[in-house]
Order: C-alpha cells, then sequence, then structure tokens
C-alpha cells in the first residue's frame, strides 16, 4: 500500500518550503512598515530640532526686520528686509528680564533697532547721534554735538523751509543744559533744539529723512535696555506700488540685495 498525503495537503517538505516563503514575505513586510516609521521619525526629529536652532538664532543671534516707512530714506528705503545682529549690543534672554553680556555699546552713527518709549509693542530703526554724556543741538537743521557741527552725509531733507514747534517738543526743558535753561524764551521746534545732555544709559536717535521722521526729537530718549540689536544688511528688497500685481516678485530692487547697513 502506497502512503498519500490526504486530498488537499501539500507534502510536508512542501509545507517547509511554503512556509519559509510566507515568513519571507511577512518579515519583507514588517521591515517595509519599520523603515516607514523610522522615515517618519528621522523626519519629525530633524523637523524638531530645525525648529529649535531657528528660535535660538531669531532670539540670540539674527532676526530679520521689514522697513515700513521712509523715515530712515535714503539709508534705508520702504521695502527692504534687513537682518539684525542681536548679539551685538547683549541679546534679551526670552521670558526673562536679563541679557546676555554685550559685545559693543552703540557708537555715534550707528542703524540700531530698539523699542521706542511711547510704544514699546513696536520696533523702531534709527541712527544714534548722541551717547550718554554728549550735549546736542541742532541750529537750522544742523546736527551739533559738544557744540561741533556734524558732517552727516546720509541726511535727507524734503521739508527744509517748515520748522514745526508743537507741543511734543516740550519734554526737551527739563534737559537743557543751565545757561539755555535760564532763557525763558526757549521754544525747541523740529529745527532748532537744545542744547540737551544725554543721561546715562541713554541715547539719542534721529531718522536719516529729517523732516519725516518721529524719533527722540519728540519723544526723548532710548533706554539703553530697549535696544535690540543692530542692522547689518539688506537680504532683500522690492519697490511696493500699489498699481503692479506681487510687486515682491514683480518689483525686486536687485542692486540692494547684500547691501550693508552703515
Amino acid at each position: 500500500m502506497t502512503d498519500r498525503a490526504p486530498a488537499g495537503m501539500t507534502p510536508t517538505s512542501g509545507q517547509a518550503a511554503y512556509s519559509v516563503e510566507r515568513r519571507q514575505v511577512a518579515l519583507l513586510r514588517a521591515n517595509r512598515r519599520g523603515f516607514r516609521w523610522r522615515l517618519i521619525r528621522d523626519w519629525a526629529q530633524s523637523f524638531v530640532i530645525a525648529l529649535a536652532l531657528f528660535f535660538v538664532l531669531r532670539a540670540f543671534f539674527i532676526e530679520g526686520i521689514r522697513i515700513p516707512s521712509g523715515s530712515m530714506e535714503q539709508t534705508l528705503l520702504v521695502g527692504d528686509f534687513l537682518l539684525v545682529n542681536k548679539l551685538a549690543y547683549g541679546a534679551e534672554v526670552p521670558f526673562t528680564a536679563h541679557r546676555l553680556p554685550a559685545l559693543e555699546h552703540p557708537q555715534r552713527r550707528d542703524v540700531i533697532l530698539f523699542r521706542p518709549p511711547p510704544d514699546p509693542r513696536t520696533y523702531y530703526i534709527k541712527r544714534v547721534v548722541g551717547v550718554p554724556g554728549d550735549t546736542l543741538a541742532m541750529k537750522d537743521g544742523v546736527l551739533l554735538v559738544d557744540g561741533v557741527q556734524q558732517m552727516e552725509p546720509y541726511v535727507m531733507h524734503v521739508h527744509p523751509s517748515t520748522d514745526p514747534a508743537d507741543d511734543d517738543f516740550r519734554w526737551q526743558r527739563q534737559f537743557l543744559v543751565r545757561s539755555a535753561a535760564a532763557a525763558g524764551s526757549q521754544h525747541p521746534s523740529r529745527n532748532n533744539w537744545g542744547p540737551l545732555v544725554v543721561p546715562e544709559s541713554s541715547y539719542f536717535v534721529l531718522g536719516d529723512n529729517r523732516d519725516n521722521s518721529s524719533d527722540s526729537r519728540y519723544w526723548g530718549f532710548v533706554p539703553a535696555a530697549s535696544i535690540k540689536g543692530r542692522p547689518i544688511f539688506v537680504y532683500y528688497s522690492y519697490a511696493p506700488d500699489s498699481a503692479s500685481r506681487m510687486p515682491q516678485l514683480t518689483r525686486v530692487r536687485w542692486h540692494r540685495i547684500g547691501e550693508r547697513v552703515e
């Protein structure tokens, strides 16, 4: 009598071969699933690391700022995008009142990023014209530091014939030097004021577009703690034009990209 396997069943050797093949397929599928999960995990880890690095760089090293107004023309134009060095004057530690040690201190003619006293929620960019201890004055639109007329090739005047004198300038009277304060006829205006003495840990800033700038003449000195950084260069620029579609792409100022802020 011949031994035969029951109908519908394969021999033992066939069963072994079939089981090996099934195990290989199952192992391949498992590896594929494991590879996909590893790929997703690696991408997630890379994203988290990149995001953390971005926030660290933004908090302590550099930050991008867009110029929204013409107060610094011709040095900076509306539509310029700047990279700001936040480490220069001591970057703030997020969510604390502490700052990192400063690498330098603002000097006359430095362009700085700061939060103005009237509105500490916003950023301003202006030029430092007075440091602690300086005596400042302006006569007919000409800046004097310690009595010496300053050469300012970056300054622009768009309304030189006008000289408004409103209540915004009255804050200056308490900082006048004694000889000037003794004169009761002192009436500071946009183009004629001072002499003022810059207090400790404070700075006096002006816009390069002197006739179209909200600056220290109107609201006072900038505390050192309000200074956030020093703009380095223009990394992108376009000419805003409401008549053009997508001016960010069609009106790029290629010649300004990479230009240093001085």
